[in-house]
């Protein structure tokens, strides 16, 4: 009898699916959220459940998890510029602030660890400069090993008057670490030096993109050849080569995120390569939706495929889940977080049954693996 019901119990466990913890930041400015959100994911369903606020803390606009799921570090984009860092309680759902340091400028948007998780590097858009926060143990982080404040500004004197650092990406091979402006439509290109935190300007020091593009986010493809660039206000996605041994890009195809005949006011705002190299989506913010494009095998030339709906706002984020079988969609403006299904062979998105969650102004989701 005890076997059968543990026969029973494993099979209703494995219709149900395994179950990831999620945290979500958002803005906590005009009405917003508070800090930052958990909640249970079913890896099988997509289904994802709310399980309330984690913790309090201002305007958690981006988010990452270190390698042992232990700790999770948030920019908190206010004028004043600083980082956190929060230990997790998964079993509650619950996070603890472990410690709290300045990103050495204002409004920081973007951070990552390196593939040694003793450093954090963090994109501060407001005053456009990169720094690089040692992480130490118990995940304290510590003052600014490095930084580079950019120095410029573009040729839309609107969005472009000075600098705008807006994410900061390790190399594959750890060596390099790659940082869009948006204000200088360039992917500014440093020199990683793993032991002691520092970074230098490359030789080259920078890719360009064309003028008034904005360039937001990048992602490397998993071959580690290729990086897919995306401008923000041209609504683009330029594609470069990438030579890791100089740490050099070099562009060969730009093609739009929009539709065609889409003349309406929109920016991009994420993009997304999935794990078997062979789609990239981005998000469009104005035509709410997510453009998906194939890549051509052995070329990684981007062929257009669809754009889906993101049934709600302002699409500012979205994630791959960790087995690439969902797509969620944090929609700033509409305070919703939206699952969609992943067609297994053509990548292509279908919304599920599930109702959109609501979180206001959520703006990055993260799994805890």
């Amino acid at each position: 009898m005890k076997t059968i019901l543990s026969l029973l119990l494993l099979a209703a466990a494995a219709a149900h699916g395994a179950e990831l913890l999620a945290f979500s930041g958002a803005y906590t400015d005009s009405g917003g959220g508070k800090g930052i959100s958990a909640y249970r994911y079913d890896t099988t369903s997509g289904a994802l459940k709310p399980g309330g606020l984690a913790v309090e803390t201002a305007s958690p606009s981006f988010l990452v998890v270190d390698a042992s799921g232990q700790f999770l570090y948030a920019v908190n984009e206010t004028d004043k510029g600083m980082v956190s860092s929060f230990s997790i309680d998964r079993a509650a759902g619950k996070l603890t602030l472990v410690n709290q340091v300045s990103s050495k400028g204002g409004g920081p948007c973007h951070l990552a660890l390196d593939a040694t998780g003793r450093w954090l590097a963090v994109a501060n858009y407001g005053t456009g400069s990169v720094a690089v926060l040692p992480v130490g143990a118990g995940g304290r982080l510590g003052e600014a090993a490095a930084f580079d404040q950019h120095h410029g500004s573009g040729v839309n004197r609107a969005r472009q008057e000075g600098p705008h650092a807006h994410e900061a990406v390790f190399s594959p091979d750890n060596r390099y670490l790659l940082v869009p402006d948006l204000g200088l439509d360039q992917v500014l290109v440093y020199r990683f030096d793993a032991a002691t935190g520092t970074i230098k300007p490359n030789d080259p020091p920078f890719a360009v993109v064309a003028p008034g593009s904005g360039p937001r986010h990048l992602v490397f493809h998993p071959n580690g050849k290729v990086v897919y660039v995306l401008s923000e206000m041209a609504s683009t996605v330029t594609a470069f080569r990438y030579d890791a041994a100089k740490g050099a890009l070099q562009e060969f195809q730009a093609l739009s995120a929009l539709p065609a005949g889409f003349h309406g006011a929109s920016t991009t705002a994420e993009i997304v390569v999935n794990a078997a190299g062979s789609g990239v989506y981005a998000s469009n913010r104005g035509h709410d939706s997510i453009a998906f494009f194939h890549i051509q095998p052995e070329l990684f030339r981007l062929t257009p495929a669809e754009h889906t709906a993101t049934l709600g706002k302002t699409p500012r984020h979205f994630t791959l889940d960790p087995d690439g079988k969902f797509l969620l969609v944090s929609n700033q403006d509409s305070g919703s977080i939206v699952v969609f299904q992943v067609h297994p062979r053509t990548g292509e998105l279908t919304p599920t049954k599930h109702k959109p969650v609501e979180q206001p102004k959520p703006v990055c989701l993260v799994f805890v693996k």
